[in-house]
């Protein structure tokens, strides 16, 4: 007996010592974690119960029968985090480069597995050389098995990517299809093809942070949501972000102890609105006034920055909170920040997080670029993700309001439960400006003093319409509230809301306009 605890024992600690100490210190000369140490600075304390850690390939070809692959080049279990069920992966780069190969694939499909059945998130850290060429068409039917994993689990259990290290070609499609992706700057790359292949195939030379560095999909393509400046940053804003989430979708996202005063009136909010339309101000500004503690977590703050996505705490309970900022594009909505919104939506409706909207939009970007790039099919993604979104849905339109703009913004015919306005509100199809131009325009063309006649029927049109009082008399508004009393407004909604139930006539999808 003692003989084959002895054999348990050797064998766990080759398995514990990965790639050996060589590989491991390369790893952390290159400022990388082990996949162990990852998944310790992840979860509480004391809390991993690893899986699968004897799993072996079964490949012979290419010297494979000779190669050792301790853990099969990836660690596998569950854990705690905030004394919550998680289920999680990371690749072992020390370990043939933390290659997928059949049995790679396997160990990662269990732990999906798992995490769907039990109803628990699920995190996969990628650090990985990519799929297992000695292993052939295994390898590519282990990413397929993945990939199907991730589209069942999807809208069932928040699934969230670390990308730790290289991940290319197929690789980037199981981050692609979880809920979020966060990226460590200057370590982490996600192309398809890879520099190589691209000067190779088009003469173009481009470096592989250009080409998929971590700022580069955060800020550029879209793809990744948040981007951390180490390891450590990186771990520690996945556990913030865990802590807005429930486990699953039959969940509601968990209350939080409140210390802010829930009667608390934003005083700075009645004196903040600039005195002209046209200048701008800082949207963050606004939510930190709102929120519990100033404090909120964004989704893609370097993407679109248009438009604010972030989650946050209204009275301890979890809110998905949009809003325009007027400080980039004054705020319009434009192709990214369209697209950027809509995957929030749908997101939060997916989760049962109630949806919080600030308003102050001008309406939807004009140029050549944006309607040949199809903004009729992004924007109509906001209106089909609010329309389609069952989750309580708080609109609050703080100054402008125009268009089909406004009504993108979550307006009450878009399923808006609560709408809200300041007093300074301009809810129409448009500016008084441009609207005053085209009502009167015959009126200003036979005015002896043309430039006076039209500036009195911007006034005219102002006195009409720019406020939300019209808006307020067809029903289109809820309330009229002085600036300061926003927090305790939104509060008392989300309360009211907190029944709420709805449900889509029986179909098996919609057909989203992606």
């Amino acid at each position: 007996m003692d003989n084959r605890i002895q054999n348990l024992k050797e064998r766990r600690e080759a398995i514990m010592a990965g790639g050996g100490e060589k590989r491991i210190q390369k790893q952390h000369d290159s400022g990388k974690y082990t996949a162990r140490e990852r998944i310790e600075k992840l979860l509480d304390p004391g809390t991993f119960i690893e899986i699968d850690a004897f799993v072996e390939h079964r490949c012979t070809e290419f010297d494979m029968a000779n190669t050792s692959a301790p853990g099969e080049g990836v660690v596998t279990g569950y854990g705690q985090v905030d004394g919550r069920l998680i289920y999680v992966y990371a690749q072992d780069f020390t370990v043939i480069g933390g290659s997928l190969g059949e049995m790679h694939a396997a160990k990662i499909c269990k732990v999906m597995d798992l995490a769907l059945k039990m109803g628990a998130p699920c995190i996969g850290l990628n650090d990985s050389g990519g799929a297992r060429i000695q292993e052939g068409v295994d390898a590519l039917s282990g990413y397929g098995n993945i990939f199907y994993r991730n589209t069942i689990s999807s809208g069932v259990i928040p699934q969230i990517s670390v990308i730790m290290g290289p991940c290319a070609g197929g690789a980037v499609y199981s981050p692609a299809l979880t809920d979020f992706i966060f990226m460590v700057d200057k370590t982490s790359n996600m192309f398809i093809t890879g520099p190589q292949v691209i000067k190779t195939v088009t003469g173009e030379e481009v470096t592989a942070e250009a080409l998929g560095g971590a700022m580069t999909h955060n800020s550029v393509s879209g793809v990744a949501h948040y981007v951390g400046e180490n390891e450590d940053a990186t771990l520690a804003a996945v556990r913030k972000l865990l802590s807005y989430l429930p486990s699953n979708n039959m969940e509601d996202a968990p209350l939080a102890p409140v210390s802010d005063n829930l009667n608390r009136l934003c005083d700075k909010l009645d004196s903040f609105m600039p005195d002209s339309p046209n200048k701008a101000y800082d949207m963050y500004e606004v939510i930190r006034e709102i929120v519990d503690e100033g404090d909120f977590f964004e989704i893609q703050p370097h993407y679109a920055r248009n438009m604010i996505t972030c989650f946050a705490r209204i009275g301890g309970r979890p809110v998905g909170l949009l809003a325009n900022q007027p400080r980039a594009l004054a705020g319009c909505l434009d192709i990214n920040a369209s697209d950027k919104a809509s995957r929030f939506i749908m997101f939060c409706n997916s989760f049962n997080i109630p949806l919080v909207t600030l308003v102050d939009v001008p309406g939807f970007l004009p140029g050549v670029n944006q309607e040949q790039g199809g903004i009729i099919r992004h924007g109509a993604k906001m209106l089909y993700a609010y329309s389609n979104a069952t989750v309580p849905k708080i609109t609050m339109v703080l100054r402008k309001a125009y268009g089909g703009a406004y009504l993108a913004m979550c307006s009450k015919d878009l399923g808006a439960d609560q709408v809200i306005a300041w007093p300074m509100a301009e809810i129409a199809v448009m500016g008084p400006d441009g609207a005053a131009n085209i009502i009167f325009r015959k009126e200003i063309a036979a005015a002896e003093d043309q430039a006076a006649a039209r500036a009195e029927k911007i006034a005219e049109y102002k006195e009409k319409f720019a406020n939300p009082y019209r808006a307020a008399a067809r029903g289109f508004v809820d309330r009229v509230i002085e600036p300061s009393r926003s927090r305790i407004e939104i509060l008392h909604a989300l309360e009211m809301l907190e029944t709420k139930r709805e449900t889509l006539p029986p179909k098996k999808h919609g057909n989203f306009p992606v």
